[in-house]
């Protein structure tokens, strides 16, 4: 039996990297200056040279390292243990970055309900009028 590892297939982790980072293939494509389909064939490669691997790690946001040694096992892993384990472990230390500030929608919230308001008193007003 042997125990040879598989080698790392980096057109696919290239594909699931920018998968999560919400990209499709023609924005990358575009990023790095070739074609879609050029895109679609780096990710269907098992190896890709080194000089594009580097571009394309700039544009996801990642280092080449990381996506020559990405897993899906890894990033779930990642995701329990920084979500739902650490809740388990002695407290709430889970840390949820608002990308807004709540207060900032309760005051959106209530411009909004103040303006129908006057919507609906110059409304009332004109049909009193027009009587």
């Amino acid at each position: 039996m042997s125990t040879v590892t598989k080698p790392k297939h980096i057109g696919r982790n290239i594909s699931r990297i920018r998968e999560l980072r919400g990209m499709k293939q023609e924005a990358l494509a575009i990023a790095i200056g070739v074609s879609q389909q050029s895109v679609s064939n780096i990710e269907a490669s098992e190896t890709v040279d080194e000089e594009k691997l580097q571009a394309i790690a700039e544009i996801l946001g990642v280092s080449a390292e990381a996506i020559k040694n990405y897993s899906d096992e890894t990033v779930l892993n990642n995701i329990q243990n920084n979500y739902e384990g650490s809740v388990i472990h002695g407290g709430p230390t889970v840390n949820h970055n608002c990308t807004f500030n709540p207060l900032d929608k309760v005051i959106e919230l209530y411009e909004r309900l103040v303006q129908a308001e006057k919507d609906k008193v110059e409304y009332l007003e004109k049909l009193l009028k027009d009587q």
